[in-house]
């Protein structure tokens, strides 16, 4: 960079800055002043004590009150009003309070402001409520906003009758008659209809509660635990300038209105596109049915056909899984998130798009529901521009005094610099080029360094910057130790798609003395995060990239890691590899052709190679009709391999020279083995063997020296007939093993029970197996077992007590269970094992647990005494001489399909105990359980608690979220400590 110019800039702009921070301290100052000995700023509160929380740190910059009432004040101000405000002062609840508002015939801006900004709100309906026009207008707006912001809202109905209000009859109805006199039908068809919501909602009535004092402690400890549970983190905090941002974005979604909208940002990399969109979706997010934060993995090479099917099956699936919080759901059908989502309020933010097929995927914004907003972050605006996407936000770089408090902030802890650091840090930002990332990456370099060091670091700095992002980027990697910066160029290359500290030590550990040490080095200097996917920027991956490229510009094979699909597919073919590659990361799915050749002498000259990765897609992409093959074999495989991945390895077996000394990985999935190799190999290292659905794989080698082996796969190997005996070796370290789909394998060796280090065992759709070794049963460790799809089990050994969950869906032939189940948490799935026998339903039955369980049936069992036929509300009396205020019941419910549908997602249940004398509900827990699959003729059985139960008669409400299912038959049973059933364990707290 020109030194002259450079001194221009920086004297112009050194001078601004100094100044804005000499008047940003004295404003500081200002304030210290200002607060020392003042009080709340609402003036009918008291100030708080020192221990409860401040009111403005538990408020969100969105909520200006905690809670909005409206009232009837001729009714209420002077009893039950006064009380409760009394105890929201108590609790540090902040209520808006209209004493100074000036009252008339309409509600005022200054009362709809103060109802949307506040989080929660309160009717209070009492005898005289529709009397007044002020009211019913507080009422019509609150509704609106808890449609249209997501507030939350509470009903009381005070000494009136909820279904007076709801149809507008009795006392109630005709004094609301009385003020629709002269009004016009638009106003009264308003209030009818706001009168007619608020009614459904499940509101305290007043006649059901002794005295107010017991209902306002329960409503207002309600209240506090909605604001405790809602109240989000200030996730502008230390977010410099993000106000400003983004009261830009609200302008563009127009949240307060009910179309269906699509916002861009754009920008380049490392300007704070992601920063943005993170704030505005953790801010806004509340408010919608559904919500999404989808990033998506940033392109290297080619792009993407936009008319690849399978890859936009791919991206629905992705998006629905996280939608759905679900990670097994197919998608099989194009459009079939449109379809599903088209009445939803959704909220999409689809960050890092760079391919056009990443939005053809999409759902469109003007096929779901109303309110919907579909939110964009690109580097590329051609794409914004291609899908029509009008509504875009451009980041700009900060101003001057916004860049130099984002450095300070990492260089320094605070929104300025130390003293006597100022002209520094204002020479560090405006080298940086005042972006986003290379601030914070500069920022963290410099941090804790003395003057003396930062003078001594800035003259390398001002040669090499030359104003360009990627010399900002280069300047923090030239600074790193040469072990350090190794480590930068193998994340960046290698382990950026899915990261662990553990991946990186069993791949480089053998070269450093401390490993993590080093990892530590990168994330205190921000070039690596504590993400485990994409820990490194785009941009940053984009540096380390090119910096290896440039080790060998003219000859990809003289490189040190190769991860360009062209390069690797000209050195593969050609044989020009060296000793100088140590890492290959081979997407082949984005090879140019559909098929690769590789050579026989492909790895001959790399003995250097440890890292070998031939993925056919990853990521979310597991489908690609690319190929690599072998025509002429293969000579060997490089001998001082660490890892190695080969989807659809075309040969039937390794090459016989194949060294497995040094292995931590094997991941083969999808290959053509048929056996790994012959006699036993060391495989003292080997952490991971993966052989998923490697169909024609016929038998495992012996694996008696994988001495730290932690997982084996061999799910899908379907023509795998029998597991070694040797397996029974594995019991330093085996935790999961799975075998599921392993439909040919007829027997398991008893030497599992050896693999007492087991957590995990999935055994489904071993469809040809006829029982399991009791040996099983010493695997004392074990959570997880899945027996799914195994139809010809008949009888299950006696299984470990560390078991906390057990699938065994669709096991038809399974008929008994001769033990319990004495783990407290366990979870039972028995779904379509119609052959159970009675003692083995009587078992699950009394099988204590704050889960559920699941098995067929068509009708509660007489084993749960109190039932009813429909609609979930169960009546129950308790025995008055086995009575106590804490207690357990057993619940069975059977769901009922509204449309016969039938899908695989979860679904939640609720359950509510009101409690006949105090009216409130006593329910302990569950409030609310997930359970999947949702089917008819099965019942789900769980248990609940109930606290301070103050009557003998409880009335218990089950209820399902969905829309498709209602409940059916149901039942409850108390369960007392003398009670026989029980099973001796003690169920009184």
């Amino acid at each position: 960079m020109d030194s002259s110019f450079f001194l221009g800039i920086f004297t112009t702009v050194a001078a601004a800055i100094i100044g804005f921070f000499i008047l940003l301290r004295k404003f500081r100052n200002h304030q210290e002043n200002e607060v020392v000995g003042s009080s709340s700023p609402y003036s009918s509160s008291p100030p708080s004590p020192p221990s409860s929380p401040s009111s403005s740190s538990s408020l969100s910059c969105k909520w200006t009150h905690h809670v909005f009432p409206s009232f009837r004040g001729e009714d209420v101000r002077r009893n039950f009003l006064s009380h409760i405000q009394k105890e929201f002062r108590r609790k540090g609840i902040i209520p808006f309070i209209d004493n100074e508002i000036r009252r008339g015939e309409s509600i005022g801006p200054e009362l709809i402001k103060a109802i949307k900004r506040s989080k929660i709100a309160i009717i209070l309906i009492s005898r005289n409520y529709a009397s007044s026009k002020w009211c019913l207008d507080e009422l019509v707006e609150i509704m609106n906003c808890k449609r249209d912001l997501g507030q939350t809202l509470f009903v009381i109905f005070y000494e009136v009758d909820p279904s007076h209000v709801k149809k507008l009859t009795g006392e109630f109805g005709a004094v609301f008659k009385t003020t629709c006199k002269g009004k016009t039908k638009k106003d009264i068809a308003r209030w009818r209809q706001a009168f007619a919501d608020v009614a459904t909602i499940a509101g305290y009535d007043s006649r059901n509660w002794e005295n107010d004092a017991d209902m306002i402690e329960e409503i207002v400890n309600e209240i506090s635990k909605r604001l405790i549970g809602s109240t989000p983190l200030n996730d502008l905090q230390g977010l410099i300038g993000m106000g400003a941002h983004m009261e830009k974005m609200k302008e563009l979604l127009c949240l307060g209105s009910d179309e269906r909208r699509t916002i861009g940002i754009w920008g380049m990399s490392g300007i704070g596109k992601t920063t943005i969109a993170r704030a505005v979706y953790n801010q806004i997010s509340d408010g919608f049915q559904l919500s999404v934060f989808m990033t998506f993995k940033p392109s290297f090479a080619r792009p993407i056909c936009s008319d690849d099917h399978d890859v936009k099956l791919q991206y629905e699936q992705e998006l629905l899984s996280q939608l759905m919080n679900q990670k097994d759901i197919e998608v099989r059908h194009l459009g079939t998130a449109q379809n599903l989502l088209m009445d939803k309020k959704v909220l999409i933010v689809l960050d890092g798009v760079d391919q056009s097929v990443q939005l053809l995927a999409m759902p469109k914004a003007r096929c779901l529901g109303p309110g919907t907003r579909i939110i964009v972050t690109t580097q590329d605006q051609k794409l914004l521009n291609a899908f029509e996407i009008k509504n875009v936000y451009k980041v700009d770089f900060p101003p001057t005094a916004e860049a130099l408090q984002i450095f300070c902030m990492n260089a320094f802890g605070q929104d300025s610099p130390y003293d006597g650091f100022e002209k520094l840090a204002i020479e560090v930002t405006i080298l940086a080029g005042f972006l986003p990332l290379g601030l914070r990456v500069m920022g963290s370099y410099f941090r804790g360094m003395s003057k003396q060091d930062w003078k001594a670091e800035l003259p390398r700095l001002r040669i090499g910057l030359d104003g360009e992002i990627e010399s900002i980027l280069k300047f923090s990697y030239d600074a790193l130790p040469e072990e350090v910066k190794y480590l930068f160029l193998l994340i960046a290359c290698c382990f950026n798609v899915l990261y662990s500290d553990e991946d990186i030590s069993d791949n480089v550990g053998h070269k450093f003395s401390d490993v993590q040490q080093e990892i530590k080095i990168l994330r205190q200097r921000s070039l690596i995060s504590n993400k485990r996917v994409y820990p490194m920027h785009n941009l940053l991956v984009q540096l380390g990239r090119e910096i290896v490229r440039k080790q060998s510009t003219d000859e990809p094979g003289k490189r040190q890691f190769l991860v360009d699909a062209t390069d690797i597919c000209e050195v593969l073919t050609d044989n020009t590899g060296s000793k100088s590659v140590i890492g290959i990361n081979f997407d082949f799915s984005m090879m140019i052709e559909d098929e690769l050749n590789i050579s026989e002498r492909a790895f001959e000259e790399m003995s250097n190679l440890q890292l070998l990765r031939f993925g056919g897609g990853g990521g979310i992409f597991q489908m690609t009709h690319k190929r690599l093959y072998l025509p002429q074999g293969l000579n060997n495989l490089p001998p001082k391999l660490r890892i190695l991945r080969w989807d659809h390895f075309p040969m039937t077996c390794f090459p016989c020279n194949f060294n497995t000394k040094f292995l931590v990985n094997i991941i083969m999935k999808y290959s053509k083995l048929e056996i790994l190799w012959e006699g036993i190999q060391p495989l003292r290292n080997l952490k991971l063997l993966d052989l998923y659905y490697s169909t024609n794989l016929k038998e495992l080698p012996d694996l008696s020296t994988a001495t730290n082996l932690h997982e084996l796969n061999l799910s899908g190997c379907s023509n795998l007939v029998e597991l070694p005996s040797s397996i029974g070796n594995l019991i330093h370290h085996l935790s999961v093993l799975n075998i599921g789909g392993c439909s040919n394998l007829v027997e398991i060796p008893s030497s599992i029970g050896n693999l007492i280090h087991l957590w995990k065992l999935n055994i489904s759709g071993c469809s040809s197996l006829l029982e399991l070794p009791s040996s099983i049963g010493n695997l004392i460790h074990l959570h997880e077992l899945n027996l799914s799809e195994c139809t010809k089990l008949v009888s299950l050994p006696q299984l470990p007590s560390s078991l906390s969950w057990l699938e065994a869906n669709n096991c038809e032939s399974l008929e008994r269970l001769d033990w319990s189940f004495p783990h407290p948490k366990i979870c039972l799935k028995f779904t379509n094992c119609w052959k159970l026998n009675e003692k083995s339903r009587d078992i699950i039955f009394h099988t204590p647990t704050n889960r559920y369980m699941i098995l067929p049936g068509r009708e509660v069992p007489a084993f749960f005494t109190y039932r009813a036929a429909t609609g979930g509300c169960v009546r129950v009396e308790l025995n008055q001489r086995c009575f106590h205020t804490s207690l357990r019941f057993k619940a069975c419910m059977l769901l009922v399909n509204k449309d016969d549908t039938v899908a695989d997602f979860p679904d939640s249940l609720e359950l509510s105990i009101r409690d006949k004398q105090s009216g409130r509900n006593a329910v302990g827990y569950p409030k609310s359980l997930t359970v999947r699959p949702v089917l008819g003729e099965h019942m789900y059985i769980f248990e609940a608690e109930a606290n301070n139960v103050e009557s003998s008669e409880l009335f218990f409400e089950l209820k399902i979220v969905s829309e498709k299912w209602e409940i059916g038959e149901c039942g409850i049973r108390p369960l007392w400590e003398e009670d026989p059933h029980v099973d001796g364990f003690k169920m009184l707290f």
